[in-house]
């Protein structure tokens, strides 16, 4: 890699954005913590999953670090327990929605007419949709009478897909219209021009041509809406209608302490820090990929 290549000069740029940069090691902190919580609560001795009423509300100690919660769980691993659902849903959410939003979009700008008219319709009929009680519905019908086996439908990782699915269904629209409107420029460029001249079929253009050259937009959208995601996902399990206890998720950590503000404050405020720190951190890191995509910043070294 040379000293004047463009993954160097976007790094370059990432780096310049100093609340990007400690967002960008934050994440990357914790997304090693959350993919190890399994291997750390095996080298401490502790069960995030056990009860023991006889250490409930306990004080951080050099056995509970954090403390431990209403049932007597260790809060710490029960935080990197419910980040890694948090961010799982996050990340493969925003990865469905981009993929979803980057076809509809690049179909509806290149292919223009009625198909596009009707596309873009569509997508003005879902953001007019009021988003907490669409999610709300869709998450409280009961998988098992769509014909799903119960021990399917009850498991933890079917309640994981489901919220992904949902929360993809409703978020790819930003998406769509950021590719649709990428589309509409990049197709009068003069190498799309050409591909065309040459004979390339339609798909070919699409998605040989015209998405790689809008990959740049697609991956800040797609960065800042992890964060919106992840709100929605604790949001859905803070109403009981999300990851299903004893799996942990920041949401419904929360749920689970709400009656006991006054008591142990800081069971909520250890998730709702967590929540609020996560989404600050996507929003802060889409801010400076959008910065350092931009040629245009160079010129300000």
């Amino acid at each position: 890699m040379t000293a004047t290549s463009p993954t160097l000069l976007v790094w370059r740029r990432l780096l310049r954005h100093r609340l990007a940069e400690l967002s960008l090691v934050f994440l990357a902190v914790l997304l090693v913590l959350a993919l190890a919580a399994p291997l750390i609560a095996a080298m401490r001795g502790v069960d995030p999953t056990m009860t023991d009423l006889f250490s409930r509300l306990e004080p951080p100690s050099a056995r509970h670090w954090l403390g431990t919660d209403e049932l007597g769980r260790d809060l710490f691993q029960r935080l990197l327990d419910g980040g890694r659902i948090s961010l799982l849903a996050g990340f493969a959410g925003a990865a469905l929605s981009a993929v979803l939003g980057a076809l509809i979009g690049v179909v509806a700008g290149y292919l223009g007419g009625r198909l596009d008219g009707l596309l873009m319709r569509l997508t003005d009929g879902v953001i007019a949709l009021p988003l907490l009680p669409l999610l709300i519905v869709l998450a409280a019908i009961d998988p098992r009478k769509l014909g799903i086996p119960p021990e399917v439908a009850q498991s933890e990782t079917f309640s994981l897909y489901r919220i992904v699915a949902i929360v993809a269904l409703t978020g790819w629209t930003t998406v769509a219209r950021l590719v649709r409107a990428e589309t509409l420029s990049l197709k009068a460029r003069d190498f799309a021009r050409a591909a065309q001249a040459l004979g390339a079929p339609p798909m070919r253009i699409m998605f040989r041509h015209i998405l790689p050259n809008a990959a740049g937009s697609l991956v800040v959208a797609t960065t800042m809406s992890i964060g919106s995601l992840i709100l929605l996902e604790s949001t859905l399990s803070f109403l009981g209608l999300g990851t299903q206890p004893p799996a942990a998720s920041w949401g419904n950590m929360l749920a689970g302490a709400q009656d006991l503000l006054r008591e142990a404050p800081m069971l909520a405020v250890w998730p709702g820090l967590m929540i609020f720190l996560t989404v600050i951190a996507f929003n802060f890191l889409g801010d400076g990929l959008q910065e350092a995509l931009d040629p245009r910043s160079e010129r300000r070294l």
